[in-house]
């Protein structure tokens, strides 16, 4: 029965996504926090953007739109002088700019017009291996398509188009990853096959990124690392999920790592991984760097393929806390709401609201886990290796001792829920170590084909909370103290 309702929730879900671009809302600032939120709401994204309006046209730089001579040079130094000028808008005429590797300065607005498509060129030589973050550890990985590396004061805005051509990445990985699985190092794939990602910030304040289409990116779309106050406003993130048959590997929408201060809103979301994403590092050099993720606010997103539509982890290091996640919906997502890490990443994820959460064709609306994907999360050099690369012993270094790497969730608020066409609503296992701690449930209406299990956990309360299923079985509860139960019916 429960397919039936998935399938009808993903055609009603659809219908109602299409009406959710609008009007441009007022500004954070001008709105008051409501009654549960908290006041830090009020004082997130970028605080300022270019001021002067001189323009300066990359075609009058030499850059060519026709979609096969490379513009990167040209781009650039338009990039270059308008930021020697003391800042200014870059523009294009209507076109397709071939191009590497770009490196946006502070006071440049970029400005991707209608009409104008950057696009990645096929060639790992365009994309210059600097110093970066890649899922939880500081190694060398090529730069992205867009770079704002250590700037301050930046504008890029569409709605023009940013296309990666990622499946050349895509094929790349599949075919690595073929021959690292038999050999037990699934891990080492996704930092062994360096891919190029769509646009990355990092360490940089008072950044905007708005109104952009954001498609087929390599790795990650948009990763905001070590940053101070960014917006992520009206994105569209498409083409990320498959093309041809390739599915892309790790095309998260929006990481938000080890930065502060960080307004998502607005967005559309369409990838083969996580959603909207928030990161603190991982196991050894995550803890070495102890840096959080903090003060983000999540807010009038959709999420249509990918694996959560807000995603906590699993690179938890330097820990995540403060976030408000709020009036957010899933549409025929994977996961909802995904609490993820393991025995060694060590840090906590705390102080976290989600509320409003609208979840349609959603397979899993709530997980919890503190053991995931293990095949990828604990690093194991295999015996008479040689010649490994620096990055895998940082990978393989244990956490001493273990319990540095014990991960403490707790202080959750989730409320204010609708489930439609679910398949298992909740799945959550701590550690008998270490229990997965105060999650706080109000007013949760789930329908979905089982309503799953919870395991050492501690300290859930749940009021209103009812979840409508196909068998009317009870949540399992097990290793569980002070943990309430859903009411369960049959649907």
């Amino acid at each position: 029965m429960v397919f039936a309702a998935y399938r009808r929730a993903i055609a009603v879900g659809l219908t109602a996504a299409a009406g959710l671009a609008g009007p441009v809302q007022p500004s954070l600032r001008a709105l008051p926090p409501g009654p549960s939120l908290p006041d830090w709401v009020k004082d997130v994204g970028a605080a300022r953007r270019p001021e002067r309006d001189r323009v300066f046209s990359a075609n009058e730089f030499g850059a060519t739109g026709d979609g096969k001579t490379l513009a990167t040079s040209a781009i650039q130094n338009t990039i270059d002088s308008c930021t020697q000028a003391g800042g200014g808008v870059v523009t294009f005429k209507p076109g397709v700019y071939l191009s590497g590797a770009l490196f946006v300065k502070s006071h440049v607005h970029l400005r991707i017009d209608e009409g104008v498509t950057i696009l990645g060129v096929r060639d790992d030589a365009a994309y210059p291996i600097i110093p970066t973050r890649i899922a939880g550890i500081e190694m060398p990985w090529p730069a992205a398509l867009i770079n704002v590396n250590d700037q301050t004061d930046v504008e890029i805005t569409g709605p023009g188009t940013v296309d990666g051509q990622g499946d050349y990445w895509w094929k790349k990985y599949w075919d690595l990853r073929k021959g690292y699985e038999p050999r037990g190092i699934r891990w080492a794939a996704d930092y062994d096959c360096q891919r190029v990602r769509l646009v990355v910030v990092w360490k940089s304040q008072d950044v905007t990124l708005a109104n952009l289409q954001l498609r087929r990116s390599g790795f990650w779309t948009v990763q905001l690392a070590y940053c101070e106050r960014v917006t992520v406003d009206g994105v569209t993130i498409k083409d990320n999920a498959i093309i041809d048959g390739v599915k892309g590997p790790s095309t998260d929408g929006i990481d938000v790592d080890s930065s502060s201060r960080v307004l998502v809103q607005r967005c559309d979301i369409d990838n083969n991984d996580d959603d909207i994403c928030l990161k603190a590092g991982r196991d050894t050099d995550g803890l070495r760097v102890n840096r959080p993720t903090e003060y983000v606010l999540i807010r009038d997103n959709i999420c249509r393929r990918g694996g959560g539509v807000v995603s906590f982890g699993s690179e938890t290091s330097g820990g995540i806390r403060h976030v408000v996640a709020i009036r957010n919906k899933g549409i025929g997502t994977n996961g909802g709401i995904v609490m993820k890490s393991t025995h060694t990443r060590g840090g906590a994820i705390e102080d976290v609201l989600v509320n409003e959460l609208t979840l349609t064709g959603v397979r899993s609306p709530f997980t919890f886990t503190l053991d995931w994907n293990p095949s990828y999360s604990y690093a194991k050099i295999p015996p008479g290796s040689t010649n490994v690369p620096a990055y895998w012993t940082v990978l393989a270094t244990p956490v001493e001792p273990p319990e540095r790497g014990y991960v403490d969730v707790r202080d959750i608020t989730i409320m204010n829920v609708k489930v439609v066409g679910g398949r298992r609503i909740l799945s959550a296992s701590g550690m008998k170590e270490r229990s997965l701690g105060s999650v706080r449930w109000e007013n949760i209406d789930a329908q979905g084909a089982q309503a799953g299990a919870v395991e050492n956990a501690r300290d859930w309360t749940m009021k209103n909370v009812r979840f409508a299923t196909d068998d009317g079985k009870p949540v399992s509860v097990a290793h569980c103290d002070r943990v309430d139960s859903p009411v369960v019916v049959h649907d």
